[in-house]
């Protein structure tokens, strides 16, 4: 998820706050050290659009060198989050950091799946990393319960309200296969996505 900043004042808040509702045990530490880029896909790739299949035993490996790369390659977009299809790995994973300047707290969710969600819901402007500098607001639900393994293996809970939801709810739609655009209504869309191409093509020429 990117992260937006002409709204960087209220989301900040709202990350501050969240931070709270984090499981301590979901907090990857010693993982911030410099690591080595990997590129983002951008919109219209293909894998973008795969749904990602469970990190098994046999992923542990793979996924625990992966976590780094993937914090660096979002703090340097800059984004909040980063799901692994993105990156062109197809497992089921994301990492996010919602807190601000240096004060790091990393996530890596390995698995994660929604296990309750609020009735009530809530319209936040999102952008994505795989679709520069497009924003929109979608409407999802206020909170959730987020259950998830961490890198140790050990299960985890998560209850997320306003900027973290989003975050989360963003990411496990990458998981899927779904971009935030699929959110919106046709004509919306199709106006960012060709916008998308547009610029893209113009940076292509640079």
């Amino acid at each position: 998820m990117a992260a937006d900043t002409t709204t960087a004042d209220t989301t900040t808040a709202d990350a501050t706050t969240d931070a709270g509702a984090r499981s301590a045990s979901g907090v990857a530490t010693g993982i911030v050290a410099p690591a080595e880029l990997l590129p983002i896909l951008l919109v219209p790739d293909p894998r973008l659009r795969a749904r990602a299949r469970p990190v098994g035993p046999a992923d542990a490996d793979e996924v625990r060198a992966l976590a780094p790369r993937m914090l660096a390659s979002m703090y340097a977009a800059p984004g909040i989050g980063l799901a692994a299809p993105q990156v062109g790995v197809g497992l089921r994973v994301f990492v996010m950091d919602l807190q601000k300047d240096d004060a790091k707290a990393p996530m890596v969710l390995v698995n994660p799946e929604i296990v309750a969600a609020s009735a009530e819901l809530v319209t936040r402007e999102e952008g994505c990393l795989s679709l520069p500098g497009q924003y929109a607001d979608v409407t999802r639900p206020a909170r959730v319960r987020l259950r998830y393994q961490d890198l140790a293996g050990a299960r985890c809970e998560l209850d997320a309200e306003g900027l973290l939801a989003t975050c989360v709810q963003h990411e496990l739609d990458h998981l899927d296969g779904v971009l935030f655009v699929d959110r919106l209504s046709a004509l919306k869309r199709n106006m960012l996505l060709r916008k998308l191409a547009k610029e893209l093509k113009a940076r292509a020429r640079d």
